[in-house]
């Protein structure tokens, strides 16, 4: 098993380098950053605009490939992704943001994917049922609501029961609230208040995804050979489905996971503009309209790097679910 991981790892980051370099390239052909130069009264001198953008190093005027190859150096032996358009390392900025992102990113994910499997194995086992079709009808209701509608009903909704209660119990602008006690219990309690929200569109939209796949996938197994079997020797049937046709339905899920992950980034990106977090879906919103590639380029290897592990961690329950696929 740890050959296939291996393997199935190198692969990736193939994919991840690949996919960054392309980035890189792509926002070198479409920003112009010397447009923040030209665009100042009294007009900057061409030199002057020239050597700024040597600074950053995306001077038009140097090789496309060589400057795709001066930053893959950067990164690999300095891991210097370069300077953002105000003169700020760009590693200095991601990681700033990064932990801010992962935040909603990884409790979005597990939460979302954990009710979403359960949500469709109880759908699946109770087909078409009263049950079911709530899950089914709510599903389908929550596909067809963008993520910026969502959160903005959720947000009315805050606001009515705050409005109800008399006080603002669910906060969601910013992260934290300021003037909070420098202590863990009220620093968590808040922290937690303005991650509600948030979280909750990405769980919602995350469930309704898995909970479709879960049900089809599970639906599948229930009339299965090994499923009579187990009943055969004596298993209850929630044993049976539990310890046999879960696991099985489950195979597909792994995969599932690692390409759903893509698009939880992209909703949460809008969530952070949003609700007033300063996540890298914001810093790479900015660092395109300010014509900073190598912040818009450092943006994608971010998110590249979380596919890769998403990937691999898929590949892993893939492998442990599977036993067949670890030859």
């Amino acid at each position: 098993m740890i050959w296939y991981i291996l393997r199935r790892l190198v692969n990736y980051t193939i994919l991840t380098v690949v996919a960054s370099s392309l980035a890189y390239v792509l926002a070198s052909l479409g920003l112009n950053p010397a447009q923040k130069f030209q665009q100042r009264n009294p007009p900057v001198p061409p030199e002057v605009i020239a050597s700024n953008l040597d600074r950053l190093g995306v001077n038009p005027e140097v090789p496309l490939l060589q400057r795709l190859g001066n930053w893959l150096v950067g990164i690999i032996t300095r891991g210097d992704f370069g300077l953002t358009a105000g003169y700020q390392p760009v590693i200095e900025q991601i990681g700033a943001r990064a932990g801010v992102s992962l935040q909603l990113l990884l409790v979005g994910s597990v939460l979302g994917a954990v009710l979403g499997v359960v949500l469709g194995v109880w759908g699946a086992v109770r087909q078409y049922q009263l049950s079911d079709r709530i899950v089914t009808v709510a599903s389908y209701i929550i596909f067809a609501l963008p993520t910026i509608v969502m959160a903005i009903l959720l947000m009315i909704l805050a606001t009515w029961f705050n409005q109800a209660v008399g006080t603002q119990v669910i906060r969601f602008t910013g992260q934290y609230s300021p003037g909070i006690p420098n202590e863990f219990w009220p620093q968590f309690a808040d922290r937690v208040v303005h991650l509600l929200l948030p979280t909750l569109v990405l769980v919602l939209g995350s469930a309704a995804s898995y909970s479709r796949y879960q049900r089809s996938a599970m639906l599948d197994v229930l009339g299965a050979d090994y499923i009579r079997t187990a009943r055969a020797k004596g298993r209850t049937r929630g044993s049976a489905l539990v310890r046999h046709g879960v696991r099985v339905a489950l195979i597909p899920m792994s995969t599932f996971f690692a390409y759903s992950f893509g698009t939880l980034v992209a909703g949460s990106t809008m969530l952070e503009l949003m609700f007033g977090w300063h996540g890298m879906g914001e810093m790479n919103i900015q660092a395109i309209r300010q014509n900073d590639i190598n912040s818009v380029a450092g943006a994608t290897v971010f998110v590249a790097v979380l596919i890769l592990f998403s990937s691999t961690l898929s590949e892993i329950l893939y492998a442990a679910l599977d036993p067949r696929v670890r030859r």
